[in-house]
């Protein structure tokens, strides 16, 4: 397991077996579960300039000192996946589709910290072009799923904690281990002159995607005197129980050990 700031991994090569598909430019989170769910990779000149989807679960391995990530899949593969606007909202049948077209298991059916139990799927997948769902509304669109992109909030989205504002979103701490978000990085900039502070997911009472704003339930205080994060260096367990402790929370390694996780 490594913890790495998704910073460190845009403009990462995806690597696959018969050439280069493209760079690491953002991705997909699930706002509900805090979980990568799609790297969206620029293809550039090879694909017209075209952005797929890849699920972490097609990647095999991945190199922070050459900036590469490999992934079991082809280009041409990829080439003749299903188109994806990745500047509007992703429906739940567009993921049906994209699951359906490389194979991967669809991750909606399964029950939150339940592994391998499974639930009727959202959507069935079917083979790609079967339409699946007929109500393109804006409604069922944005019912459909809880994709958020990691560009969004990185604009800029304001942080407040219970008595005012202390910051803003600047990067993401990716586990890759299973690919969950562990922590928002937050520079205060003027608040807390400039220190970079983490603030896990489970903190956050509510997200106003209308407002760009972030709410945790956490005093000024008790981040403004929080353990510094600093981006160079590396962040080991020996930290994150400092910053844990500082706060009065349990670690979420306490609920993966429990569960007979790594």
């Amino acid at each position: 397991m490594m913890l790495r700031p998704f910073k460190t991994l845009r403009g990462s090569t995806l690597a696959a077996s018969d050439g280069e598909i493209g760079k690491v430019h953002e991705f997909y989170f699930d706002d509900a579960q805090w979980r990568l769910r799609y790297f969206i990779v620029e293809t550039g000149s090879w694909l017209t300039g075209r952005s797929v989807l890849i699920s972490p679960t097609a990647l095999t391995q991945v190199d922070g000192q050459s900036g590469s990530i490999a992934v079991r899949l082809t280009q041409e593969q990829v080439r003749h996946s299903p188109p994806i606007d990745s500047d509007q909202p992703i429906s739940r049948q567009r993921e049906a589709e994209l699951h359906s077209y490389y194979g991967w298991d669809p991750y909606w059916s399964l029950t939150d910290g339940s592994p391998g139990m499974m639930l009727p799927p959202a959507v069935a997948p079917a083979p790609f072009g079967v339409p699946q769902n007929e109500n393109h509304s804006p409604e069922a669109v944005k019912a459909d799923c809880h994709l958020r992109s990691s560009a969004e909030l990185m604009r800029g989205y304001t942080i407040h904690a219970q008595d005012g504002e202390i910051g803003q979103v600047d990067d993401f701490i990716l586990d890759d281990s299973d690919w969950n978000v562990r922590y928002l990085v937050i520079r205060t900039g003027v608040w807390f002159r400039g220190k970079d502070v983490l603030l896990s997911p489970d903190w956050v009472e509510r997200i106003s995607f209308e407002g760009s704003e972030v709410f945790v339930n956490l005093p000024r205080s008790a981040i403004k005197d929080a353990p510094a994060f600093d981006a160079v260096a590396p962040l080991d367990r020996a930290f994150e129980e400092r910053l844990h402790d500082h706060y009065g929370r349990k670690g979420y390694w306490d609920a993966v050990n429990a569960s007979g996780g790594a």
